[in-house]
């Protein structure tokens, strides 16, 4: 952690014992609605934008409303918005802050490589050492690609500690409180010490809806953009996409008759689909 960050993480325990104050910062991000037919570009290398439809990562929304809520219970704070990428992140940026978040920063510069989780870890970084928040909370995963490891790099980079799937946070003096859900209704409670990075789970909450002032704002408000800190050259770069096949052919018949011709045609067709 650099002397900036412990510096700032000195002051807020003073504030958040004094005074309940918390500054979090929201990491979101765009994502392709996954139930959409896409198309890729001639190259391979990229999606075809005329067939993808541009989303909030679902569990970056729930990240949103964790760190509002924590805000409101703590009896103030601040909730900052950061998204990596070029001008069309800024759309990602504006719909999450019509929810109510504050302000939204994107991070962009020469260096950055979206295909490489190294690289997007470190262009938050640069923001998260600008802002020095008490928090960074991200989603979970991505929902269209399942990727889950920016939040857990951010953190190891950060020097702090990574609390993966939680829910129902609340901040006490110095310190986080948080839950953990696994399977079979197994519930884990956590404390941990500020500065910190949560991963939020899908489903921790119901992301509240923005007021039409609320988009306004958003709609009109300034992102600053901020440059990556400087680090060496990707050594991933993406060759080409591929859209696999499914593997199998579905055809679709409709079975009329009585019920006896009925039953006689479907263990016909379990026994052409077992041979």
């Amino acid at each position: 952690m650099r002397l900036s960050s412990l510096l700032h993480y000195a002051l807020s325990i003073c504030a958040c014992c004094i005074g309940g104050y918390v500054k979090v910062l929201v990491c979101v991000t765009q994502t392709l609605e996954v139930s959409t037919y896409i198309e890729l570009t001639p190259d391979g290398r990229s999606l075809d934008p005329a067939f993808a439809t541009a989303l909030v990562n679902e569990a970056d929304l729930c990240a949103v409303e964790e760190a509002l809520a924590l805000v409101e219970a703590a009896g103030g704070g601040e909730v900052v918005l950061v998204s990596v990428g070029e001008d069309a992140a800024e759309e990602a940026l504006r719909s999450a802050l019509s929810l109510g978040p504050e302000r939204a920063v994107r991070v962009w510069g020469e260096g950055v490589v979206l295909a490489d989780t190294r690289s997007i870890a470190a262009a938050l970084l640069a923001c998260v050492e600008s802002e020095a928040p008490d928090l960074v909370l991200t989603g979970v995963q991505a929902s269209d690609t399942g990727a889950q490891s920016v939040g857990p790099a951010l953190a190891a980079m950060w020097g702090v500690a990574c609390v993966p799937v939680g829910r129902r946070l609340s901040a006490s003096g110095s310190t986080l409180q948080l839950e953990r859900e696994f399977e079979a209704g197994l519930v884990e409670r956590v404390e941990v010490d500020l500065p910190a990075l949560v991963t939020v789970q899908v489903g921790a909450n119901t992301p509240r809806y923005g007021s039409f002032k609320d988009k306004m704002r958003a709609k009109k408000a300034d992102i600053s953009v901020v440059q990556p800190l400087a680090l060496p050259p990707s050594r991933i770069t993406l060759a080409r996409m591929e859209v696999a096949p499914t593997g199998s052919h579905r055809s679709l018949e409709l079975i009329e008759g009585g019920p006896s011709a009925v039953a006689t045609r479907i263990m016909d067709l379990v026994r052409e689909a077992q041979s």
